[in-house]
Order: structure tokens, then C-alpha cells, then sequence
């Protein structure tokens, strides 16, 4: 099964709906900053993260960018300067 990397980052301007948004996120994928994930995912897992997010924001207040980084073969697309999460590994599957 193909898995490609996504950056997803978000900003609900409700509390309520930022507290559903993050948790969603969590079982997709991993927290790099306080509004973005990195998420490994095949094709079925971004439909159904795609699904599950676009339930709980709101479009006409909400935003949320996904973009499509790739293969997660590495992570030398990232440039952090200062503190930062560690990368999730090239063979981390998401359940």
C-alpha cells in the first residue's frame, strides 16, 4: 500500500470546532507545531482525514491547507529553525 506525506495546518476560529479538529488530527497523523501535522497516509486514509475534518470545521469561517509532500521517503523538505517535534520515520504507519 503507497502512503504519501502530508503538511496539514489549520485555523478554526471556533474552540469548539478547534478541539474536534485537533483530535481528529491526532489519528491521522503527527503534531509537528500547536496547527500542523504531518500525516503518512494511502489514498482510503486522506479520504476518510479529508471526510472527518471537513465534518467538524466550518467553511465559511474555517480554513485547513493540506499539502502534498510526497513520498515520505525523507524529511529534507524541513528546514526548522529553533525547538521542533521530530519528523515521524519513513516507515511509520498511522492506524
Amino acid at each position: 500500500m503507497s502512503r504519501r506525506r502530508y503538511l496539514v495546518a489549520y485555523d478554526i476560529r471556533d474552540d469548539k470546532r478547534l478541539r474536534q479538529v485537533a483530535v481528529c488530527m491526532e489519528g491521522f497523523g503527527e503534531r509537528i507545531q500547536y496547527s500542523v501535522f504531518i500525516c503518512d497516509l494511502s489514498d482510503h486514509e486522506f479520504v476518510d482525514m479529508r471526510t472527518e475534518v471537513e465534518e467538524r470545521m466550518k467553511p465559511s469561517e474555517d480554513s485547513v491547507m493540506v499539502v502534498d509532500l510526497g513520498l515520505p521517503e525523507t524529511g529534507a523538505r524541513f528546514l526548522f529553525l529553533g525547538r521542533h517535534e521530530k519528523l515521524p520515520d519513513d516507515d511509520a504507519i498511522i492506524v
